[in-house]
C-alpha cells in the first residue's frame, strides 16, 4: 500500500526539481523525447530510492548526479544501437553486392515489378512466399475467411503477373538485358496452396 508520507514527499521533490531536470536533459540530448525519458527515468530512480534523497536543496544535486548516470547509460545505448546498425548495414552492402539486382538483370526485373504493386498486394506475397503462409494461415493473418485469403492471393499473383510482363515489355524497349517469363515467376507461389 502506498505510503502517505511518502507521496507526499515525493511530489515536493518532483515539483521542485521537475523544470531544472528537464532543462538538464534538454540541454544535452538531441531530441526532446530522449531528454523526456531521462527525466522519467530520474525521478523513477528518485522514487524507488526515496529515503536515499537528501533533504532541501541537496535534493536537486543529488538528482542531477541520478540524471548524469541515467544520461551515461542512454549515450552507451545510443552507442550500442549505432554499433549495430553499422554493422548491419555493412553486412547488408555486402550481400548486396554479392548477389544485388544489378548482378542478375531477371531479379532486377522481379524487384521492380514488385515495387510496382500496391502495399496490400506485396504484403500478401510476402506473407506466402517469404514467410510461407498457407491460405489457412493467410485467412487468420488477414482476418478473413480461407476462399478470401485464396482469391486476394490469386489476384495479387494476376497483378504481379502483369507487372512482371511490363517490366519485360519495358526492358525489350529501352534495350536493358535479361528476360524474365512471367508465368514461371508468378506461378512459384503456388507451392504454398499443395500444403
Amino acid at each position: 500500500m502506498l505510503d502517505p508520507d511518502r507521496a507526499v514527499r515525493f511530489r515536493a521533490i518532483y515539483e521542485a526539481n521537475y523544470a531544472r531536470i528537464l532543462g538538464y536533459a534538454l540541454r544535452r540530448c538531441e531530441r526532446s523525447e530522449d531528454a523526456a525519458d531521462i527525466v522519467a527515468e530520474t525521478f523513477l530512480a528518485a522514487w524507488r530510492r526515496l529515503d536515499d534523497v537528501p533533504l532541501g536543496g541537496e535534493s536537486r544535486l543529488w538528482l542531477y548526479g541520478i540524471a548524469r548516470g541515467v544520461l551515461k547509460n542512454y549515450r552507451r545505448g545510443v552507442a550500442r544501437r549505432h554499433r549495430l546498425g553499422e554493422r548491419l548495414r555493412g553486412e547488408l552492402s555486402t550481400s548486396e553486392r554479392e548477389a544485388g539486382p544489378e548482378d542478375d538483370p531477371q531479379l532486377e526485373l522481379v524487384s521492380a515489378a514488385f515495387d510496382d504493386l500496391g502495399n496490400d498486394d506485396r504484403e500478401l506475397l510476402r506473407l506466402s512466399i517469404w514467410e510461407g503462409l498457407s491460405s489457412a494461415d493467410l485467412s487468420q493473418a488477414l482476418c478473413c475467411s480461407r476462399n478470401a485469403a485464396r482469391i486476394r492471393l490469386f489476384r495479387a499473383r494476376k497483378r504481379l503477373e502483369a507487372a512482371l510482363t511490363r517490366q519485360a515489355i519495358h526492358a525489350k524497349h529501352t534495350g536493358e538485358s535479361g528476360h524474365v517469363t512471367p508465368r514461371r515467376v508468378a506461378a512459384a507461389p503456388q507451392l504454398e496452396e499443395e500444403r
